[in-house]
């Protein structure tokens, strides 16, 4: 292993400002439901209710899209209750207000649709062992129907690790949410032994108990939906290191969660610890969980509820810091969680935005399956507007996403994520803000792997034109063109202007005979049509010559 203390010694004095800002890396949020702490903040007990609800979750989501997040784990079963119809558990009572009864919609449903619409991947937070107060909800059912699997420590219910009913039930509702949800991932919370459970069984095999559970879990998610990540949130420290000691609080030892372990045996495919740390707690454990990645993906929880002073009063660089060191270790951030970040606590937000302010991807699954998928074979640019076709998959996903990048150079280099404009299309089209004038594009097709393709790009590099003997020029006043009506040029929607090297210089809408070149340079352009199919026809050159 690495000398961990020299690696961080080496980070603390030479550490840049930012690293280099990379395409792929995971930006994360935990999204709570319990109590409606981070969502939602009223119950949905009238039609009208439901839609001020389902609001508040777009105007979280719209806020977490614009601070770079690109992964969204939602809470969806709390304390063996959920937010989405189960045939196995009630309601829980943050939506509705009232526990077991249903908030007149499906919310898990409705948050699924709604990241994928904003480019974001949504991860099914699954809270396993813990099922709540004694009498509560959600625990008095369990308890009827399996009695068997649950025991009582203090107050609380915890289902039973060591029994392997467990297992089964758990994976029952794992897979219930992967059969009916487009889902990106499984995100299992609290999967070890609680921290008050009197462990009777040798460590070695506790974890093996705890890995069973995992084990079941993933072969029902896999083999339903292979390309669904399988993820949990292990304690923030692994282990004792052999310079810096946990202070008796670990996943290996103390609670017999062998994440690492679990990495390497493929059963899971990301890690989000929660690193709730700073100085010599948070970096050397970091770089811990970086070198035992396995080449999975690791993107460590950061507590910026400590920014809160009611909670630590933490300053904005203790998690500035680490997030920087994070980036340079090619691990992505997490953070705990929505409602702190959203509300800019000690300036998080407005730091995240600029440090997060070009689009990331998320890694590829490559251990899964690696074969991208065929590009796009036709693309067409119009005023404000992209559509695309002829990507296909190599994969059983059931659909492709896409991402689109522009520059003002050709060809768009599509490593570069400052030529990211949208991310995860679930169509092949995209609406744009402001004109396609001056731009090149390139679109790619994606799996739901991540997996992405050769890109298309929307135009090619030309020699310079030459303009043929005995052509007619379209007639020009400098403010002007003039030209063929559409139905000359075989109903094409659009006219592009290119300059005398082939490069496409603007793009202007057919309708009617003529187009605005006034804020075009003198000089000799050439004109084409092109229709929804991409087929192009030359209509003419002009001269714009405005100048003595």
């Amino acid at each position: 292993m690495k000398q961990t203390s020299i690696i961080f010694l080496i980070l603390t004095i030479c550490l840049p400002l930012w690293a280099q800002s990379p395409k792929h890396e995971v930006r994360a949020v935990w999204l709570t439901t319990i109590g409606g702490i981070d969502w939602p903040h009223s119950f949905a007990n009238s039609p009208q209710a439901v839609e001020r609800q389902k609001q508040e979750l777009c105007d979280i989501l719209d806020r977490l899209k614009k601070g770079g997040i690109n992964t969204v784990l939602l809470q969806s079963r709390i304390r063996a209750t959920t937010i989405y119809p189960s045939k196995y558990e009630p309601w829980d009572g943050c939506l509705s207000g009232k526990p077991g009864v249903s908030p007149g919609y499906d919310a898990l449903q409705f948050a699924v649709e709604e990241c994928h619409r904003r480019g974001m991947e949504i991860h099914a937070w699954v809270v396993t062992i813990p099922i709540g107060k004694w009498t509560a909800a959600g625990c008095t059912q369990l308890r009827k129907q399996h009695s068997n699997l649950i025991r009582k420590i203090g107050q609380d219910g915890f289902m039973n690790p060591e029994n392997p009913q467990t297992a089964n039930y758990l994976a029952d509702i794992c897979e219930e949410i992967t059969r009916n949800y487009d889902i990106d991932g499984i995100h299992l919370d609290y999967i070890r032994y609680p921290e008050t459970w009197k462990i009777k069984v040798s460590r070695t095999q506790g974890r093996q108990y705890i890995t069973n559970i995992v084990s079941a879990i993933n072969k029902r998610v896999k083999t339903l939906k292979p390309w669904v990540k399988m993820s949990c949130s292990p304690i923030g420290k692994f282990d004792d290191l052999s310079r810096y000691r946990s202070n008796g609080w670990n996943a290996y030892t103390a609670v017999c969660q062998d994440a690492q372990g679990w990495l390497r045996a493929g059963l899971m495919d990301e890690l989000f610890p929660m690193m709730y740390f700073k100085g010599n707690q948070f970096f050397p454990f970091a770089l811990d969980w970086a070198e035992h990645s396995h080449g999975r993906i690791v993107a460590p929880g950061l507590g910026i509820y400590f920014l809160n002073p009611r909670e630590g009063n933490w300053t904005l660089e203790t998690i500035t810091r680490e997030m920087e060191v994070l980036r340079q270790n090619n691990m992505g951030h997490t953070y705990f969680r929505s409602k702190f970040f959203t509300d800019n606590d000690k300036g998080i937000y407005d730091f995240a935005s600029r440090f997060d302010q070009h689009p990331a991807l998320v890694p590829p699954m490559t251990w899964q399956h690696s074969t991208p998928p065929a590009p796009p074979t036709r693309l067409s640019v119009s005023f404000k507007s992209l559509s695309w076709t002829g990507a296909r998959d190599a994969s059983n996903a059931p659909y492709l996403l896409y991402n689109v990048y522009s520059s003002r150079t050709l060809p768009v280099d599509i490593s570069d994520p400052r030529n990211l404009v949208a991310t995860r299309l679930t169509e092949p089209q995209l609406s744009l803000s402001q004109p396609t004038d001056g731009r090149y594009f390139a679109v790619t097709a994606m799996d739901r792997y991540g997996n992405e393709s050769q890109p298309l790009q929307s135009h090619t590099q030309k020699t310079a034109l030459t303009i043929p003997k005995n052509v007619e020029m379209l007639q020009c006043n400098g403010r002007r063109v003039t030209f063929p009506p559409r139905e000359s040029a075989l109903d094409a929607d659009v006219v592009t202007i290119e300059d005398m090297k082939g490069r496409i210089i603007a793009t202007r809408p057919y309708k009617g005979t003529s187009a605005d070149v006034s804020r075009l340079a003198d000089g000799l352009y050439s004109m084409r049509s092109v229709n929804r199919k991409g087929v192009s026809h030359r209509l003419g050159f002009f001269m714009i010559k405005r100048k003595l």
